[in-house]
């Protein structure tokens, strides 16, 4: 999951926004630490779930990752209006675990990973990712680069 976050920043540019969703414990955290090394961003990447956001700037000239943990907001838009996101969102990469049905109105392009655990006879390191372009942004964008 840190090798694809590794991969992911390669793909992405300030105004980007990425949901990611699945089970707890299925490597969203440690998907976005990996994007936070890809991107170059200062400061530990860790789960924000009782602080909510996390703002890591960047250490070079490449825009700083704003990470959201959506988990314990139980309501839509006006909720996550209160952290001021859509005037993150210009500048920064905007990663938001659990933010299906509460993110979606920041804006019409965005990056949707779902990650499920392999189920059957394997190990449990083993998942499946699957990576949804929505908007003009990622009409045309080749996101091959994420497989690996």
């Amino acid at each position: 999951m840190r090798e694809l976050g590794r991969r992911l920043a390669k793909l992405l540019r300030a105004g980007d926004l990425v949901m990611l969703s699945g089970e707890l414990g299925a490597g969203k955290t440690t998907l976005t630490r990996g994007l936070g090394e890809g991107l170059g961003v200062r400061g530990a990447v860790t789960s924000p779930t009782f602080v909510i956001a996390r703002v890591h700037p960047s250490l070079g000239d490449g825009p700083p990752l704003v990470h959201v943990d959506a988990y314990r907001l139980s309501g839509g838009l006006d909720e996550m209006e209160d952290l001021d996101l859509d005037v993150s969102l210009s500048d920064s990469v905007i990663v938001v675990e659990w933010g299906e049905g509460k993110v979606e109105e920041l804006t019409e392009d965005r990056l949707r990973l779902r990650i499920d655990r392999a189920v059957g006879d394997t190990t449990d390191e083993v998942r499946h990712v699957t990576v949804t372009g929505l908007g003009e942004r990622w009409a045309g964008a080749d996101v091959s680069v994420l497989a690996g």
